[in-house]
């Protein structure tokens, strides 16, 4: 951010009225600045663009405009806008819509004051975070639609058929790298890996096998 030494600044896009003003409450006592607190997802984004924020901590479940559909409106219009999501859901597929989205944190809303400050903090400095429970989603895989039965390519571990099925949705190396929260490096060495357990030649051929196992399926 251009200057580390002021508050973070934030909106808060939360329905529940209790909960958006506790955590109002929070925030106005620790170093952040919460420049607008609105209850639903079109407010939250006319909040960006007037207010220009650092953070935006956004549920996912919001009347109107869906969490995810808001997400995905800033990381193409305000991405230099951190999302942190602070939601009731802890279901895979929620954690990796909201990741696939743009969030770059995802908390339950049962993290303590604490916490929260500490994430939306850490998203303002561009770092990545994740609550327990969303963090084990991420270990544990992302879903792939794969029915009962054996893993597509299952002589691959599951953040191999993740950064392939990345790869083959036309993912380059940076982005694989900022939608799971790993560093370029390791993709590259992941996908140096996967190309020697397939076995594929090249890139192009590692794609085309992904997709002759279902994966890289555009959402």
């Amino acid at each position: 951010m251009e200057d580390l030494h002021r508050p973070v600044r934030v909106v808060i896009a939360e329905d529940h009225p209790v909960f958006r003003e506790g955590l109002l409450s929070i925030l106005q006592a620790s170093e952040v600045t919460v420049l607008a607190a609105v209850g639903d997802a079109e407010s939250a984004l006319s909040a960006v663009r007037s207010e220009q924020p650092d953070v935006v901590v956004m549920d996912l479940a919001l009347p109107g405009m869906s969490g995810l559909t808001a997400i995905r409106r800033l990381a193409a219009d305000n991405p230099e806008v951190a999302v942190l999501v602070l939601t009731m859901n802890e279901d895979e597929a929620s954690v990796f819509a909201a990741l696939r989205a743009g969030a770059r944190g995802y908390l339950i809303k049962d993290a303590s004051g604490q916490d929260i400050v500490r994430a939306i903090q850490a998203v303002a400095r561009g770092d990545a975070i994740l609550g327990g429970r969303a963090a084990q989603q991420v270990l544990g895989g992302i879903a792939t639609g794969a029915t009962p039965g054996p893993p597509p390519l299952p002589q691959l571990t599951v953040r191999e058929r993740v950064v392939l099925d990345l790869i083959a949705r036309g993912y380059d190396n940076l982005r694989v790298a900022r939608e799971l929260f790993i560093s370029d490096k390791t993709v590259r060495n992941t996908l140096t890996t996967i190309l020697a357990k397939l076995p594929a030649a090249s890139r192009a051929e590692a794609v085309a096998r992904a997709r002759d196992a279902g994966l890289g399926v555009s959402e």
